[in-house]
């Protein structure tokens, strides 16, 4: 399977988050014991700009799944839903359920490993290993890195700004299309907005504090995230294979 195989994707009915099934985008590839990779947050993300390069090589070992969490990609938006950390992570319950995986692996990066915590307190029966990059847990401070998200208004200069003061190590890999990309990702729908509701520094900071904090008071964490409220049509995320040396995190 090619990379642009992997990119195409596919699309499946999930229930029990809202009152109507989210249609769900998703990245498959491989075949094996089942590993999910839960992207992060921030403007143009999807599970495509998280994990393009990382999905070939896992694949090779392993059933590789990559969801666009609700509110994020091209997985559909529902008009009732109210975004937080409970709906984020039922949301990925429902993908396992509906794919009939009752045991995997998860990969999350940022505020997917915040919901692959989330997930293992609640079902540890459905997990078996994490891996966590950079994911808010206890402890964690607002950084400037999250400041800057939340404050990131829609412009070429200010993705430009934004991916190269606080994505790259190497400046090299901002290209001008990857700002593109991102910035078109970024640009909210009509009414998007008016669903994102708390105060996201205070959400992060007390849900980072506690793994079981409560996750009802959380929705303001998507704020500090902004959702892109349109599918990227091929997002890619900088540093996307990233290491430690390849790329900071907020």
């Amino acid at each position: 399977m090619t990379t642009t195989d992997i990119a195409q994707g596919r699309r499946v009915a999930v229930p029990g988050v809202t009152a109507g099934p989210i249609d769900t985008f998703y990245l498959e590839a491989g075949s094996g014991d089942p590993v999910v990779l839960l992207h992060g947050s921030g403007p143009g993300v999807s599970g495509w700009a998280n994990w393009q390069h990382t999905i070939p090589g896992l694949a090779e070992h392993f059933r590789v799944i990559a969801p666009d969490t609700v509110g994020y990609g091209a997985t559909s938006r529902p008009g009732d839903i109210v975004y937080s950390l409970r709906t984020w992570s039922d949301h990925i319950l429902g993908l396992l359920d509906v794919l009939e995986l009752d045991r995997v692996s998860l990969v999350g990066n940022s505020l997917g490993g915040r919901m692959a915590l989330d997930l293992a307190e609640r079902h540890p029966e459905r997990i078996s290993r994490m891996v966590l990059m950079g994911s808010p847990g206890v402890g964690m401070t607002v950084t400037d890195g999250l400041k800057a998200l939340r404050a990131y208004e829609p412009s070429l200069e200010n993705m430009r700004a934004l991916l190269l003061d606080y994505f790259a190590v190497n400046p090299s890999i901002i290209t001008d299309e990857l700002v593109r990309i991102r910035y078109e990702a970024s640009l909210p729908a009509q009414g998007c907005g008016d669903r994102l509701a708390g105060d996201p520094l205070t959400s992060v900071t007390e849900v980072s504090r506690d793994p079981r904090y409560a996750v009802d008071l959380i929705g303001g964490l998507v704020e500090a995230a902004r959702p892109s409220c349109r599918a990227p049509d091929d997002a890619a995320e900088p540093g996307s294979d990233r290491s430690p040396v390849r790329a900071r995190h907020l």
